[in-house]
């Protein structure tokens, strides 16, 4: 009996070869953040709020067909987003704290900001590694990408609850209790300053960002009721100086958006407004000093290259360039966030 031809690279039975499941989780990793995008904009979680719902129900409420309702109700529970019970869907644990519009922690802007703004690049992703520059346009590298008109407003709304978990678990991360006055140089919307200061009651200082993303900061920042603490000072920190009377000087999420160049550049001027004792903080998600990882900050460092002419760094080439700008003294505390897993802290001799 003859049998038909064996497909070359098949896996024979008994083989032990690998499965293929990690490559098919990596190409269709956008069926999941899509999935997840298209319920926010669809209303399902805001809907399930309100109480559960069986999927004709909800496709009632949402205005769709039961067909995609009963699919994206299906995937959403799959995921992990939604529970199902007795035939009525309801928000899960997480869907329930971060999912539903108005709530504190509500991470929808962030999907919307990721889906908008970061994924057009991340789709021509090989042109970038090809061309070694951004796949997503940006203005000029020798000008501040971040100008009016870059950086559109949901763009800083989305970084919000992304920014206060980060901020929380760094302010918990670290001992503050010395800090007085901190310089948040290119602090945004104020989210990150806003948080230290909850967590601290001692704290004050400067959120310092370009003249439209103050305006957006003044408004967070007097929300919030700590207008008495934190002031904006809008400047570019590439071409203007930058102000005095801070003790801590803090870069959150900052130096992965810049090339080392441009990141020496940005702590030498750090430095000239510092005191003796002063301190740098360099919060961001580091690269292993051996570049094997960790994902979350490779994966950054990714969104990078699509999207700017920067890089994520590891924990030795920033404690590098800060020894280099006059830090004696440099350390790193490691914590778990979004947005970073450590802080580089430089003290000026």
């Amino acid at each position: 009996m003859t049998t038909g031809p064996t497909l070359s690279g098949s896996t024979a039975p008994g083989s032990t070869a690998p499965q293929p499941a990690l490559l098919i989780d990596l190409a269709t990793g956008l069926w999941r953040s899509q999935t997840l995008t298209a319920a926010i904009e669809i209303g399902v979680f805001a809907t399930l709020a309100t109480g559960p719902a069986t999927a004709p129900e909800l496709a009632d409420r949402l205005g769709i067909g039961e067909r995609p309702a009963e699919i994206l109700l299906t995937a959403c529970t799959a995921l992990g987003l939604l529970e199902l019970h007795d035939g009525r869907y309801r928000n899960g644990a997480v869907a329930d704290h971060y999912l539903v519009p108005g709530r504190p922690d509500y991470f929808g802007d962030y999907v919307r900001m990721v889906a908008e703004y970061t994924t057009p690049g991340w789709l021509r992703a090989t042109e970038a590694v090809r061309a070694d520059a951004p796949s997503k346009p940006v203005p000029d590298p020798d000008r501040n990408m971040f100008e009016e008109g870059n950086r559109p407003q949901f763009f800083w709304e989305g970084l919000r609850a992304f920014s206060t978990f980060t901020a929380r678990r760094m302010a918990e991360a670290l001992d503050l209790s010395g800090v007085r006055r901190i310089l948040d140089v290119g602090g945004g919307a104020g989210h990150t300053m806003i948080e230290l200061c909850r967590q601290h009651p001692r704290l004050s200082g400067t959120v310092l960002d370009l003249p439209h993303v103050c305006n957006l900061a003044r408004d967070r920042i007097e929300a919030a009721g700590m207008s008495d603490r934190i002031g904006t000072t809008s400047a570019d920190f590439f071409t203007d100086p930058l102000p005095t009377g801070h003790d801590t000087v803090l870069l959150s999420m900052i130096m992965h958006d810049w090339s080392e160049e441009q990141n020496r550049r940005i702590l030498a001027s750090c430095m000239d407004v510092l005191p003796s004792g002063g301190t740098v903080m360099i919060s961001e998600l580091l690269v292993a000093d051996d570049k094997s990882g960790p994902v979350d900050a490779a994966l950054m460092s990714m969104n990078m290259l699509v999207g700017t002419w920067g890089r994520n760094y590891t924990a030795a080439e920033y404690a590098g360039w800060l020894r280099d700008v006059g830090c004696a003294q440099v350390r790193t505390v490691h914590f778990d966030a979004p947005g970073a897993n450590g802080v580089v802290i430089g003290v000026r001799a």
